[in-house]
């Protein structure tokens, strides 16, 4: 009787799906890593065997749903998390149901598993006297400041993520007639976003000091490397926010300025 090693399937999703075939980003791959070292403990402590030792079949309907349910008893995840983990389960199973057709049943009950409805928060808008807060927060008298003034205009202006908005590079930018920025977005979909005439002057200002080829980073850190997320969000030396990212990240206002 053939057997189906869980790991391998587990290191060909990873490897060959996510990584070759759906070129997805860092922060899926976390997400879905995440999900499945939860995943993996919990059904080696109700299954008592090593994870190692697990096979396909050992993660049933059953048990995918007891998991789902002991991350929002036992962890306090909101219904979101939880759909986020089921999300990363679901396509394990239909990588899984692809390649090895003996398994689709199975697969199917898990794939099966309806998501928990939960209440959608209400987009708004951050006002007027925000946005000008925001801006001013950074010091322009230093490089660094600078720097954030331009980062948070463009952020304002545009609502790229923050993960977009650090992979920028210089040749990303496109000033003149029809000013805009290319983009790298969610799903590796490639996108331009126009620019105001405020946000094209100061990205023009910002790229004369920048001094920086087409393939470099927009927005250097001091050592002249990109910007982590961390550090997007941390505050600088006289304690002024780096970016301000937090709120308006969390309003996801730019829409509206």
């Amino acid at each position: 009787m053939k057997t189906y090693p869980l790991p391998i399937y587990v290191q060909r999703f990873f490897t060959e799906r996510l990584a070759t075939q759906l070129h997805a980003s860092p922060n899926t791959i976390a997400s879905y890593r995440d999900t499945f070292r939860l995943l993996l403990k919990y059904a080696a402590d109700q299954i008592k065997r090593e994870p190692t030792d697990l096979q396909v079949a050992d993660l049933d309907a059953d048990l995918v749903g007891s998991f789902l349910s002991s991350i929002e008893t036992a962890r306090g995840n909101g219904a979101r998390s939880r759909n986020t983990r089921l999300s990363a389960i679901r396509s394990f199973f239909k990588y899984v149901a692809v390649n090895e057709p003996q398994l689709l049943h199975h697969c199917q009950r898990v794939l099966a598993m309806p998501s928990k409805r939960h209440e959608k928060r209400t987009i708004d808008y951050l006002t007027r006297t925000e946005i000008e807060a925001l801006i001013a927060a950074p010091d322009p008298s230093g490089w660094s400041g600078r720097r954030d003034q331009t980062l948070l205009l463009l952020a304002l202006q545009t609502g790229l993520r923050v993960s977009e908005l650090i992979n920028l590079n210089c040749g990303d930018v496109v000033l003149g007639t029809g000013a805009h920025v290319r983009c790298l977005g969610k799903g590796r979909k490639k996108r331009a976003t126009p620019l105001r005439k405020d946000c094209a002057k100061m990205l023009r200002a910002w790229l004369s000091e920048r001094v920086g080829a087409d393939t470099e980073v927009l927005f250097a850190s001091n050592r002249g490397d990109r910007l982590s997320r961390d550090a997007v969000e941390e505050a600088d030396g006289d304690g002024a926010p780096k970016t301000c990212w937090a709120k308006p990240r969390a309003r996801r206002g730019f829409y509206g300025y």
